[in-house]
């Protein structure tokens, strides 16, 4: 989703709110909202057209064009088309200013006319400079792509899946919103052994030798037995009462992500949708402490030698010393940060619903750098292989791949859809899943994508149909086992491709 930062989930719809911190950048996000508009003043004819330029940004340099028109009130509006980041005649929210030879769009462009240029800043910062043109690119469609092999094996499960499968001996695990959790032998797709606690399960688990560990809508945390579903303990979390939203057409408090368990020497720590923070006995299940965060908190930690780091919908990321509970610094990101954190040397890498990738020093909470994903939201958790971030994104419609020292982004690939997912990289090959949306005012289809690793070129796409519902299709990370990729769908089912 685009970088709107309600409270709902990182791909979103048109009209969302967005938190008070957010970045100007994040105003693209919101251009299906409403228009630009103001009344007409004398010369105003000058502006009126099409301009199309580049702007440079510290970590890449994009395409982008506006439309000024007048509509049959007279009064000036405007559009936004920049084709990396997906909009193409994107009516924008706000006011145009135009005064004498100035213009000002909404906090994204301010310029002067100097003949046919606006000579300007883009976000309150970038310079930029736009020429007419007699006509803005428009949406290309979605390419023919070969398919790459068709599944080996599909398995129908009850409910709907967001949370990811994780892949263990030949077992693929995942729960699901109907109230089930089960190992799938990968093998075939039938069951090994099902555990049904009753309520949703829309967090991704975590293996940790003979056992696996996830939290449920029913308020605990559990721990079970991987050979044969056994339950040797469950913890109370506190926040079986906390309410949930998931995506909606017309709601947009997104709230899909289930916290994932970190298991570190013999310590669970996990969050809660009522803003806890704990710290568990992996063997026994007993508290070692509980701290309070400042909202739900919805991703994954993170350990960083004498600490463990988490973010949550209150905008922040903690640092909390393990063995205390005590919070060392917090640091605010500007929205809400829904994924797992990833621990790169001592940088702390997150992305959040607004500003897009963050790095921070895991020492000190102080920002190192970030890395705009032009308003998309950013739920995917990055996955750090040799010495390269791969990443998805929501609106941005992109798989990306950047540089961890400085956030320079080395690509970017159109996927044509939400890949809220951590892409799952192999030697030569990137997998990414697609989730699909309707209505929305972007176009996004579902599908399982192939890239070539180095250059991101898109060489396959296994189309996933609209299923009907306001999403469909991946809206999960992928898992490998042996010679086969895993996969669960929105729709409730998990399937096994071939590698290739």
């Amino acid at each position: 989703m685009s970088s709107q930062s309600p409270q709902r989930r990182s791909p979103p719809p048109a009209r969302r709110r967005l938190p008070s911190t957010v970045t100007t950048l994040a105003l693209i996000g919101l251009a299906c909202a409403g228009r630009l508009l103001a009344a007409a003043p004398s010369g105003t004819a000058a502006f009126i057209g099409n301009w199309w330029g580049r702007v440079e940004a510290p970590h890449e340099t994009v395409d982008l064009g506006f439309e000024l028109r007048t509509n049959a009130e007279g009064a000036v509006e405007a559009t936004l088309t920049q084709p990396g980041a997906s909009y193409f005649g994107m009516a924008l929210p706000g006011k145009v200013e135009i005064d004498g030879n100035h213009v000002v769009l909404a906090g994204l462009l301010e310029a002067t006319l100097d003949g046919d240029r606006l000579v300007g800043t883009f976000a309150s910062k970038v310079p930029i400079e736009l020429r007419r043109v007699e006509a803005l690119p428009t949406l290309p469609p979605v390419p023919d792509l070969p398919t790459g092999p068709p599944p080996r094996w599909q398995t129908r499960l009850n409910g709907q899946v967001f949370s990811s499968p994780v892949v263990a001996e030949g077992i693929a695990f995942v729960g699901t919103t109907g109230g089930v959790f089960q190992a799938i032998r990968v093998a075939d797709g039938s069951f090994a052994w099902t555990f049904a606690p009753g309520k949703p399960i829309l967090g991704t688990a975590r293996l940790d030798g003979d056992a696996v560990y996830f939290t449920c809508d029913d308020g605990y945390l559990y721990k079970l037995q991987r050979s044969d579903g056994k339950q040797l303990w469950r913890y109370d979390l506190g926040d079986a009462r906390v309410p949930r939203v998931l995506g909606h057409p017309a709601v947009f408090e997104w709230d899909w992500q289930g916290t994932r368990p970190l298991v570190d020497r013999g310590t669970v720590y996990v969050g809660s949708g009522d803003g806890s923070f704990h710290a568990v006995d992996a063997a026994s299940g007993a508290r070692r402490w509980r701290v309070e965060a400042g909202g739900k908190i919805r991703g994954g930690a993170a350990p960083a030698g004498d600490r463990v780091l988490v973010g949550g919908s209150d905008h922040f990321i903690y640092a909390f010393d393990r063995a205390s509970g005590r919070q060392l610094w917090r640091h605010d990101t500007g929205a809400d940060v829904e994924n797992e954190l990833l621990v790169v040397g001592d940088e702390v890498i997150a992305g959040n619903r607004g500003t897009g990738l963050i790095a921070l020093a895991v020492a000190s909470g102080e920002e190192l750098w970030h890395t705009t994903f032009w308003g998309s939201w950013l739920e995917s958790t990055p996955a750090l292989v040799d010495g390269v971030l791969y990443v998805g994104s929501s609106d941005l419609e992109r798989v990306s791949a950047l540089d961890p020292r400085d956030g320079r982004v080395l690509w970017r690939t159109d996927v044509y859809g939400w890949t809220f997912g951590t892409p799952l990289v192999t030697d030569r090959f990137i997998y990414a899943g697609a989730a699909g949306g309707t209505p929305y005012f972007m176009r996004h289809v579902a599908g399982l994508l192939r890239l070539d690793r180095k250059t991101g070129k898109l060489l396959a796409r296994w189309p996933l149909a609209d299923a009907g519902g306001h999403q469909w299709g991946i809206a999960s990370s992928l898992a490998l086992s042996g010679d086969t990729i895993v996969a669960t769908t929105v729709e409730g089912s998990i399937f096994g491709f071939p590698v290739g």
